[in-house]
């Protein structure tokens, strides 16, 4: 058995790791634990997440960077479901002790250091880890995957977007003098379980939130490898993102074409579902694929790709098991799909 453990257990997606883990055939879980100051500390992790009641009967263990390497010394994995912050330090602390990381956080998905300064609003101390991070897109980077002990698991909404448009970008297909236009909507559990006045249930509407400001964006331009206009909106529902995605096509370009691109993409790739009508929220959630459908209009040469996930899954914890799956030489939809 691979015995992994999670910090952060106590937010939607570490709860989301900790179901999966509990039910895969090859994992077990070895701790739950929140950060030091936490005010879920030694609590029952049942008594957050009542799902799992009867099921999951662990305690919620405070933990600092300095126990870091004791954790992975009783270990063969952790995930990090921490912000940004706190695994900068952490995944720093695993990796020097010998340790397999998976983080989830953005702290390692970005290379360009004024990027991160920038979007993230600090400086980043660990050039060398970061040239070091496998991005954890687990359809696209799977080789790399299984040969590194830093996983950085990709942002919920990148996951949508580039499942939906690197297949064009590697068949050469994106006309690089118009920018690709992405408007993607995300449920409410995208903003974490802390409560603000702006995810209350009375104060969610259907709204557009960090534009031209968003983390994400600089994300999905590089491992795009194309700059992209992206603008987030806030949903009044709980959880799943749909993006569509309008772009144009280099000259030339046909259905035909379109079509053939996507199907040799991902065939062999079991958690990616080319439909043959328009991806909705309700066909993806609570499930870890990635839903996508087209349409190509030969006379302007534009297209509009629809992509849709459960951010708490494919774009979280489903893709962080995609890669332990990887990392650890499993199928990699083992303990996802029956």
């Amino acid at each position: 058995m691979i015995r992994v453990s999670i910090v952060g257990a106590s937010g939607y997606t570490g709860a989301e790791l900790a179901g999966l883990v509990h039910k895969h055939p090859e994992f077990e879980i070895a701790g739950l634990y929140v950060s030091e100051n936490s005010n879920d500390a030694y609590k029952a992790f049942s008594s957050i997440h009542g799902q799992f009641a009867y099921q999951i009967d662990r305690t919620l263990i405070p933990i600092s960077e300095q126990q870091i390497g004791k954790i992975v010394a009783e270990c063969d994995a952790i995930f990090l479901c921490t912000p940004h912050e706190a695994s900068v330090e952490m995944v720093s602390e695993i990796i020097k002790a010998g340790g397999v990381v998976f983080d989830l956080s953005g702290a390692y998905r970005l290379s360009d250091l004024s990027v991160i300064k920038d979007y993230y609003g600090f400086s980043h101390k660990y050039p060398d880890l970061l040239s070091e991070a496998v991005y954890g897109l687990a359809e696209w980077n799977h080789a790399q995957i299984r040969q590194t002990n830093l996983i950085s698991v990709p942002g919920c909404y990148p996951t949508a977007c580039l499942s939906a448009l690197k297949p064009l970008k590697e068949a050469k297909l994106i006309d690089s003098n118009v920018l690709p236009i992405i408007n993607a909507t995300s449920g409410v559990t995208g903003a974490g379980r802390k409560a603000a006045i702006s995810n209350s249930f009375c104060e969610v509407s259907l709204n557009p939130y960090g534009v031209m400001t968003h983390r994400h964006q600089p994300e999905i331009s590089e491992h795009l490898g194309n700059p992209v206009i992206f603008t987030p909106h806030l949903g009044n529902f709980k959880r799943g993102i749909l993006a569509t995605i309008t772009l144009k096509l280099t000259d030339g370009a046909n259905a035909q074409q379109v079509n053939s691109v996507y199907k040799e993409a991902y065939e062999g790739h079991p958690l990616v579902r080319l439909r043959q009508s328009w991806p909705s929220i309700q066909s993806v959630e609570r499930t870890p694929f990635v839903d996508l459908h087209w349409q190509f209009d030969e006379n302007t040469g534009y297209l509009i790709v629809v992509s849709a996930i459960d951010n708490l899954l494919k774009g979280a914890a489903g893709q962080a098991m995609q890669c332990a799956n990887l990392r650890f030489g499993f199928a990699v939809d083992r303990g996802l799909v029956n």
